[in-house]
């Protein structure tokens, strides 16, 4: 048995609003143990909607809804269920009773329009919605084939889940198997490459391994089905060691591991502090430094130098330097992290200088070129290039060169 996802609402194809609604159920599937292969997004329109369900009741047995439930005529779910199964709807009194109580509550009135939420396929049951006016169902329209609808707000749509559709699937037997997953996160390294490493892995069925990429970033996704949490931990734990092994230091973290907070437990462990010197970041690797709770037991602060004047003066970067080789260099890079590490007294001192773009770039020195400095403890310094090329956006550059000056002080933390 699977379940599928089908998701009504014409602002979700235009943009308008993000799918969050997806992901939660996909999420509380897995917790029940329950397949779901796929998820479909569909405009308020009759037709199509009737196409889908034709599609998905031939390959899942439990279809789950959200949206399309309001009482506007663009809400057309339950009534598009109804008559794609043949069933009349019926006006259930209990719903308007519900529905008036609600709006009394809050001092007004129930429009006329309400009493559409009132009506549902004929033998189907009521899912009540605590919150809000708009009522699920929950039917069995074929043997084989059970339909679970909510509105499309996710407040509303998750408090439905949980009070009465899980203990409704759990009564069905679900729930006795769990799907857990934990992400494994890499950095530096494409996600092709660490697909040839660890291609080994990406046939087993229990747990499984499958690879994903964002932003630069690399995952990989163990899942296990268990009877228990812990019991699909100890499947996922020897999978997670040996991947890891595998990609070294490339490997950085897992679930809600960020590089900024494996820095900061690096930071905290060896008793060491941090400051930083920014220009084509803007505050960008500042923010995510701080975004850490308990970050200022090794933060201290940092510069934005975005002006030539403000690394000349604050940062003691050599004016000659920059006029030789240019604020986006190897050397001003150095100057800036060895600058904001004396004048902020911290352990190190780490610096970006570059081009972020869409304007700016030169042949010599094109759009996507970024400088890292990285100042040591012991007075040393070095830097590193990095070309994100003409094609990235200015926010994704900036994003990818504070991580990767993240990922560089990573490493030397742990290899020193």
């Amino acid at each position: 048995m699977s379940a599928e996802i089908i998701c009504v609402g014409t602002e979700m194809l235009l943009g308008n609003i993000l799918n969050s609604n997806a992901q939660y159920l996909a999420i509380q599937l897995a917790k029940l143990g329950i397949p779901h292969y796929y998820q479909t997004v569909v405009g308020d329109n009759p037709e199509r909607l009737k196409h889908v369900i034709e599609i998905a009741s031939q390959r899942a047995e439990i279809l789950i809804f959200t949206g399309g439930l309001g009482p506007t005529p663009d809400d057309l779910t339950c009534e598009t269920i109804a008559d794609f199964f043949n069933t009349p709807l019926v006006e259930r009194p209990e719903i308007i009773e519900d529905i008036a109580r609600k709006y009394a509550q809050r001092g007004r009135q129930m429009t006329p329009s309400n009493r559409k939420q009132a009506l549902i396929p004929k033998g189907a049951e009521i899912l009540p919605n605590p919150t809000g006016t708009a009522p699920g169902i929950i039917w069995q329209p074929q043997p084989g084939l059970t339909i679970f609808t909510f509105p499309g707000v996710p407040s509303e749509m998750q408090r439905m889940w949980e009070e009465t559709a899980v203990p409704y699937l759990r009564n069905l037997g679900w729930g006795k198997e769990i799907i857990y997953s934990r992400m494994l996160k890499f950095w530096g390294i494409p996600e092709s490459a660490l697909a040839e490493k660890v291609a080994a892995y990406l046939n087993l069925t229990n747990p499984t391994v499958a690879p994903y990429a964002s932003k630069g970033e690399v995952k990989l996704r163990i899942s296990a089905k268990a009877a228990t949490e812990a019991a699909a931990q100890e499947l996922i734990a020897p999978v997670h060691k040996q991947l890891q092994d595998i990609a070294g230091l490339d490997y950085y973290g897992a679930d809600d591991d960020t590089l900024a907070s494996v820095v900061g437990e690096l930071l905290r462990r060896d008793k060491e502090t941090l400051s930083v010197a920014e220009s084509c970041t803007g505050g960008g690797l500042g923010q995510m430094l701080t975004e850490i709770s308990g970050s200022s037991d090794y933060f201290w602060g940092g510069v934005i130098s975005y002006d030539n004047s403000v690394k000349i003066n604050l940062l003691g970067v050599s004016a000659e330097d920059l006029a030789k080789f240019g604020a986006v260099s190897a050397t001003v890079a150095e100057q800036m992290a060895l600058g904001v590490r004396s004048r902020l007294g911290t352990s190190w001192g780490l610096s970006i200088t570059g081009i972020a773009g869409p304007t700016g770039g030169t042949e010599t020195k094109p759009v996507g070129l970024v400088y890292i400095g990285l100042a040591k403890p012991n007075g040393e310094v070095e830097s590193f290039e990095y070309r994100w090329g003409t094609g990235r956006s200015r926010s994704l550059v900036r994003h990818l060169s504070a991580c990767s000056a993240l990922d560089q002080l990573r490493r030397k933390l742990l290899t020193r």
